[in-house]
């Protein structure tokens, strides 16, 4: 790699994309034998690696409207890597077509004859149907990438010259985006997830989801800026006070996230109803019960105890390590929650878990190191640049 310092642009980005690509294509190449060789491992392999993916995009789209609504100073200079990461929604449009071929491996609710003799689905059937979990999705991944569309190429024009008027409209933009993406996060997480055990409900569902893919896109955040550093790129611009920021960051949100999902336990578990308690009885025989005790302490204590100090989160290599643990915690997590429908006493891990999730994520780290080639890495033009690199933590 080598880089431009005056203008914050790779001038040679280096094989690191093509490397991602060569795995996507690879990793693509076998999940598609392994939908041959046993569909139905397939399809649920492929929908926790999608998930996990469009989770870290989601993140990232959120991360970036945040940023505009409040006229963030200290994380102007990571603005741009985040556009990027969010970004790849559109890409991610396209690896989810695969799960929409799989709804008589995945959804027990796509089945006539299941929807026949049961009559709880019946009565949702008009939400529970194929036509219109396609038609939902599309619009999810529509709204998703229009205004991860919008935001970027508002940033890019800012590249070539400040305008304050550009500046309010897409705060107004961030604005409304944030009502519409918490609604289409929330029912894409309730489709694509929560119904997989469609006699299973949970209201706060989708704010779990949401705040999965929050921390772990600050995790992959500090990855892909680690990542720079140690190619010698962006050292004095984003400096170790901003990877404390994203240190803080990782700790605030892996207690959001468990906030989130202790409140949906307790309740459940206060209120000791059979039809609301199996789902988590599921998660709690053979060895689903060591997954679940390994997402509670790897997702939580261990991140929190180890980013407790602020030397921690000034460290490049502890917070490194910690980032790349979360990003494998999120892939469990979701492994977590589709993969007790396909093996209900206990967990089963086979070559095609690995093999789709390097297949969609080599793909998405492809079209991220591809953006960061074509423009700047910072906004150059942005006011309130220079204060963020300046930026001191002083707690």
């Amino acid at each position: 790699m080598r880089f431009d310092a005056k203008i914050y642009r790779l001038v040679d980005p280096g094989s690191l994309g093509m490397r991602a690509l060569m795995v996507g294509i690879v990793g693509m190449a076998l999940s598609a034998a392994g939908w041959a060789l046993d569909a139905d491992r397939f399809f649920h392999a492929y929908l926790a690696a999608i998930t996990c993916w469009v989770a870290i995009a989601l993140g990232a789209l959120f991360f970036v409207m945040l940023h505009h609504l409040v006229s963030a100073r200290w994380s102007v200079v990571v603005r741009r890597l985040s556009e990027n990461v969010m970004m790849t929604l559109p890409y991610l449009a396209i690896l989810f077509i695969p799960v929409l071929f799989g709804f008589g491996h995945l959804y027990h609710w796509s089945h006539s004859d299941a929807v026949a003799a049961d009559e709880l689905l019946q009565k949702k059937a008009g939400y529970l149907n194929i036509p219109f979990f396609v038609i939902r999705t599309a619009v999810y991944f529509a709204v998703w990438s229009l205004l991860a569309r919008y935001l970027y190429r508002a940033s890019i024009r800012q590249d070539a010259g400040y305008n304050q008027a550009d500046v309010d409209k897409i705060k107004r933009v961030s604005a409304g985006g944030m009502i519409v993406y918490a609604l289409t996060v929330t029912a894409a997480a309730f489709d694509w997830l929560m119904s997989l055990d469609p006699h299973w409900y949970s209201t706060i569902f989708g704010v779990n989801y949401f705040a999965a893919g929050l921390v772990t896109f600050i995790s992959f955040l500090t990855l892909l800026a680690l990542v720079f550093r140690r190619g010698g790129i962006l050292r004095e611009t984003i400096t170790v006070e901003h990877y404390h920021d994203l240190g803080k960051l990782i700790f605030a949100f892996t207690i959001f996230w468990t906030y989130t999902n202790f409140s949906q336990y307790f309740l459940i578990w206060y209120g000791n109803i059979p039809e609301e308690t199996i789902w988590y009885a599921d998660r709690w025989v053979g060895s689903w019960k060591a997954i679940s005790m390994i997402i509670l302490f790897g997702h939580f204590v261990v991140p929190f105890i180890v980013l407790m100090t602020r030397s921690a989160k000034r460290s490049f290599t502890v917070l490194g390590v910690v980032a790349a643990w979360m990003v494998l915690m999120h892939y469990v997590e979701m492994y977590w929650l589709v993969y007790p429908t396909f093996s209900e006493h206990g967990a089963s891990f086979n070559w095609l878990e690995p093999v789709t999730f390097l297949g969609i994520g080599g793909i998405v780290v492809w079209a991220i190191w591809t953006n960061c080639s074509k423009q700047a890495l910072v906004p150059v033009n942005d006011p309130k640049l220079e204060g963020s690199i300046t930026h001191v933590n002083l707690f």
